[in-house]
């Protein structure tokens, strides 16, 4: 009898602990949330890659020192509804819901809003847990932040190779350019990358690259983009 209740009290003071961790956690983040408006921030991917021993190089700009090719390349690739959700797409989010595995939705469910929460806050492998995570972190990202803090946060700490965060880093690397003089087909071979940076070189595209590329490019004469300009 006392063995069963010391477990149960062992159950309820482990059941306590994890309740304040998950608090302090979410107290945490939302914290963060509100200083990222106006802080520039560094992602989990970024802090693992540093923890590793592995460079990282990024060079953080403004909105307006990128492209608006890369603007409307990216949003036309990655989530081309951004200036009209609040965060979340639940249309695209319910046509794949009932096609995902035990992983979760797929990367097509994601937002640039939703990305940029897993980026900032969550870890990269998926997992149904991190998805149940970055939905409503997404939901407080696009009420705390105008739309163009967070595109301008998206791309400066996307990764676009190994140890290559950001737009300005990318332009650089690969174009040998500033990101603001990113002309469409360069913006378009650069969001073409993202779904697999690090297999992906928008300097020396692939047949199947250039041809997303070319994609984009078409979509972007009919994409919502005048959130960001």
């Amino acid at each position: 009898m006392a063995s069963r209740f010391s477990r149960a009290g062992f159950v309820g003071k482990l059941f306590i602990i994890l309740t304040r961790l998950a608090l302090a956690f979410a107290l945490g983040v939302v914290a963060l949330a509100f200083a990222y408006r106006y802080v520039t921030p560094t992602s989990t991917l970024m802090l693992a890659r540093e923890i590793e021993g592995e460079p990282v190089q990024r060079l953080y700009v403004p909105l307006a020192q990128i492209s608006p090719n890369l603007r409307a390349a990216v949003i036309a690739s990655e989530d081309a509804l951004f200036c009209r959700h609040h965060g979340v797409d639940w249309g695209a989010l319910r046509e794949v819901i009932d096609d995902a595995d035990a992983d979760g939705p797929s990367r097509g469910a994601s937002t640039i809003t939703m990305q940029t929460a897993k980026n900032l806050f969550l870890w990269p492998w998926r997992s149904a847990i991190r998805k149940a995570i970055e939905i409503p972190l997404a939901l407080l990202i696009d009420f705390v932040w105008p739309k163009r803090r967070v595109l301008e946060i998206y791309l400066n700490i996307a990764e676009w190779g190994d140890g290559i965060f950001g737009a300005e880093a990318a332009a650089q690397r690969y174009f040998q350019k500033s990101a603001d003089r990113l002309d469409l087909r360069q913006a378009a071979l650069l969001a073409s990358a993202l779904p697999n940076p690090r297999l992906r070189d928008p300097a020396r595209p692939s047949r199947q690259l250039s041809r997303r590329a070319a994609t984009i490019i078409a979509r972007t004469r009919s994409t919502d983009t005048a959130c960001v300009n």
